[in-house]
């Protein structure tokens, strides 16, 4: 383990050569050689860093909007989005909660039918207001969701009111601005096409939902500015790194020594926080074989039950000490740790800025892009294959099982005897790792739809794996973390273990060929099905060890089945 003199070394050179390259300088002057020597996907992808002031004069309209939503009745808002457009607005209505008077508001960014007909399910589409977001405006799942709730509001509005029920959040010129007009939604939001989509939070993309619900906007984006002014200031050659750029660095430069499990601690109230820096830390800098692996809602185990590539960030209130014993423990014991203290909830919108800077200094040390996402794209096109064979022959081209038990299939490329024995020869393909510097990771993949029963379930498969073999564990909800960490799965140095759970779906929802059209030639179980496949094809592709679940009878008792067997 590091000393705390050593790990204050690391930082302070770090801190030296940042300042005398002028690196916090340049990235304000949208200088492109700061990542790479070609301003492609950077010099477009860098307006994050003026949003909270050129979204100062928009609060106006964002709040009137509101209260005609709440003045015509809507008792609820429903966004259907993924990744970038859909994280952002959990956090604010988890972390905010919502204001009386205003709409409540919920995401759906799962295709899994179970996700798809609860939604259905829970909002009467007459009191409700859809929030399709997507900033390239042609998301597979945005714009299936879309379709499924136009056709269902449509049957009980009616034709000419419909659109009024609809309101977009995309860029200029996109194929939903296109489709919106075309329907007669209610509004259309364009956002600034220079924020890339995990970067948005503080844009049209975050800001309208939050203010559906009734945070102040004014409060949020002055924390914003604050901590813009943390990140400008004391810069220079003869001062002071400030915690703004501390962080980037303590980021950046313990994951180049190996320490690239970034596991974040926070206190109970602000625990939604980690999914949205999952998604921008995962993202933005797992590609050229290089990556920070974040660690969000893993079970906290002493300090000796974690390996030697862990750094941990610790949020907290000032007046909440939940996890203060862990954490000094945590020192203590070597592991490198970052605190960062919060007065209230407001504080959330500085901590969005704070990390956008500190993923794009971190992006930086590690000699990579963190504004492009080079990977994404090869599950999406092995899923549009998937689909494409489905509409040609009527079935997904799935390959036959590794073994069949009475309610799991099993995927593997291995030859096996049973449950145990696939199990073991799995784990068994981890690289342990030199002192546990460059160790395997366990990243769980499970396209169910996702239940606080699911989440329990998950977190004892993950917590037996973490227990049993020292491994960094992730949990990922399929294909949301298509558009989060998925980038990372593909593109980092490939120490990830992938295990796939996939199940039959009790029921199924069609989706619509087109929006006020009833014939659909596809479902959105074929869908989800389609993108597990074409995902676990992608990670086979670049060489990651893969392992798939098929549940076919009670899904949490087949994960159970998972956690017991385990060895």
């Amino acid at each position: 383990m590091i000393k705390p003199e050593q790990i204050e070394s690391i930082i302070t050179n770090s801190c030296e050569t940042i300042k005398q390259e002028h690196i916090i300088q340049r990235i304000w002057e949208h200088d492109h050689t700061v990542w790479k020597p070609e301003p492609t996907e950077i010099t477009n992808r860098l307006g994050w860093l003026h949003s909270p002031a050129a979204m100062q004069d928009a609060i106006h309209e964002i709040t009137s909007f509101a209260d005609q939503i709440m003045s015509e009745g809507f008792t609820h808002a429903l966004l259907l989005g993924m990744g970038g457009s859909s994280l952002a607005p959990e956090v604010f209505r988890s972390i905010f909660g919502v204001k009386s008077g205003f709409p409540d508001l919920a995401v759906l960014d799962s295709t899994t039918p179970g996700a798809v007909l609860a939604a259905a399910r829970m909002f009467k589409p007459e009191k409700t207001l859809f929030i399709a977001s997507t900033k390239s405006g042609g998301t597979v799942e945005t714009l299936s969701f879309l379709k499924y709730f136009f056709n269902a509001t449509q049957k009980k509005v009616g034709d000419d009111a419909v659109g009024k029920h609809f309101i977009a959040i995309t860029d200029p010129g996109s194929g939903l601005e296109a489709l919106a007009k075309n329907l007669n939604f209610r509004k259309i939001f364009l956002n600034d096409p220079d924020i890339g989509g995990r970067f948005s939070a503080l844009s049209y993309f975050g800001l309208v939902p939050a203010g559906l619900i009734g945070v102040d906007l004014n409060l949020l984006l002055q924390r914003a500015s604050s901590a813009i002014r943390d990140c400008r200031e004391n810069t220079g050659s003869n001062q002071n790194v400030t915690d703004c750029v501390r962080l980037g660095i303590f980021l950046g430069a313990f994951a180049q020594k190996g320490k690239d499990k970034l596991t974040l601690m926070l206190s109970p109230a602000i625990t939604p926080l980690g999914v949205w820096i999952e998604q921008l830390i995962a993202e933005s800098t797992g590609k050229e074989g290089a990556g920070i692996l974040p660690v969000v809602g893993e079970a906290i185990l002493k300090p000796e039950d974690y390996s030697e590539d862990r750094l941990f960030v610790y949020f907290k209130f000032r007046d909440d000490a939940t996890y203060d014993a862990r954490i000094k423990a945590m020192s203590d014991y070597g592991h490198p740790v970052f605190q960062i203290h919060l007065r209230d909830e407001y504080d959330v919108g500085g901590e969005f800025f704070r990390w956008e800077m500190a993923t794009a200094i971190a992006g930086h040390l590690l000699k990579i892009n963190p504004f492009d996402q080079p990977n994404v794209e090869a599950a999406k096109v092995l899923a549009r294959k998937m689909v494409t064979a489905y509409q040609e022959k009527g079935r997904l081209p799935e390959p036959d099982p590794s073994l069949q038990t009475q309610d799991i299939a099993i995927f593997t490329d291995e030859k096996i005897k049973n449950l145990a024995d696939a199990l073991t020869k799995f784990f068994a393909k981890a690289n342990p790792g030199n002192m546990g510097i460059g160790r395997s990771y366990v990243a769980i993949q499970a396209f169910i739809a996702p239940t606080a029963e699911a989440d329990a379930a998950l977190l004892k498969l993950r917590t037996k794996i973490q227990q049993n073999y020292r491994f960094a564990t992730t949990v990922g909800y399929g294909p949301r973390f298509l558009h989060s960490t998925g980038q990372l799965h593909k593109g980092d140095a490939g120490n990830g273990l992938f295990i796939q759970i996939t199940a039959d779906n009790p029921e199924d929802a069609p989706i619509p060929d087109h929006a006020g059209n009833g014939a659909s030639s596809m479902s959105f179980g074929v869908l989800a099905l389609a993108q597990a496949l074409g995902d676990r094809q992608a990670l086979l592709d670049a060489n990651r060890t893969v392992i798939r679940f098929h549940l076919s009878g009670n899904i949490l008792e087949g994960i159970v089945k998972l956690v017991e067997t385990i060895q």
